[in-house]
């Protein structure tokens, strides 16, 4: 069996972060490593991972660079150089793993091919209750998730049914880029080195996961739909600043119009300089 690590992203929002860690110690198959990706959070973030370090069975591994803006793409590139497994699957420091997340992740895992899944959408007034009063989502039963569902609590239920389905659905998706994100994907390890990892001159919110998923479908690692079978609780909060999209538009449109398949400025560029 291939050893699995999880990739965090986060970024100055430990309460978050936290109730996310929470949730990867009781995971049904946990991971063989854990690394949060830091772009650039204060001490306080630092002070959550190192206490979580205690609690984990499994080795915690804290990624950081100085806070120069939203470098999401660079700071994954430093964990997956930073990584020991074989297989990576990335998330957010908002989103709350179910307990078969990354069991999942695993049992879905096929050569030549990346995963993506979804998520729940947690609403505003309760995303505050599950930070302020530690409410255990990512083990909450059927009848918890209905109940919140009624009380408009969550934004739908589907992405938590497990509906067993064939080859043929999960592959259906083959060369479809377009809403593959990173708070929910998987892949294997050497085939981001072979794309050259994520694209570090994306830099403020937006596109950069587009950008990932269209160089790897066009290496030939294609794109499987992990829907039902593995979702995350994503906790509200104000979307952040979309200064960079219109920029970070135009590099992937300039990508869609090459047939491209490296990062520009990605993992070999920063081991080189």
């Amino acid at each position: 069996m291939p050893r699995i690590a999880v990739i965090i992203t986060t970024y100055n929002w430990p309460a978050a972060l936290e109730a996310v860690l929470a949730g990867y110690l009781s995971q049904l198959h946990p991971p063989d490593e854990l690394i949060i990706a830091d772009d650039g959070s204060t001490d306080e973030t630092r002070e959550v991972i190192d206490r979580f370090r205690n609690q984990a069975p499994f080795p915690v591994k804290h990624v950081w660079h100085a806070d120069q803006g939203f470098r999401a793409g660079a700071i994954r590139n430093r964990a997956i150089q930073a990584s020991d497994s074989d297989y990576l699957v990335f998330t957010d420091g908002d989103c709350i793993p179910t307990p078969g997340f990354l069991k999942a992740h695993l049992r879905l895992a096929e050569t030549g091919w990346f995963l993506s899944g979804n998520r729940v959408l947690l609403s505003e007034y309760f995303s505050r209750d599950v930070l302020q009063q530690k409410v255990p989502v990512s083990s909450w039963t059927w009848s918890d998730w209905i109940h919140a569902r009624r009380r408009r609590q969550i934004n739908r239920l589907s992405p938590l049914f497990r509906i067993p389905t064939g080859a043929w659905y999960r592959h259906r998706l083959a060369k479809k880029w377009e809403g593959a994100k990173t708070c929910n994907l998987s892949v294997w390890k050497q085939d981001l080195l072979a794309v050259n990892g994520f694209d570090e001159d994306y830099t403020g919110w937006g596109m950069e996961d587009s950008d990932l998923v269209l160089r790897l479908i066009r290496n030939g690692i294609y794109h499987k739909d992990a829907r039902f079978a593995a979702a995350v609780f994503h906790i509200w909060h104000q979307e952040n600043s979309r200064d960079q999209l219109e920029e970070n538009q135009r590099r992937l449109q300039q990508l869609i119009e090459t047939d491209r398949i490296q990062a520009r400025t990605g993992i070999a560029q920063a081991q080189s300089g």
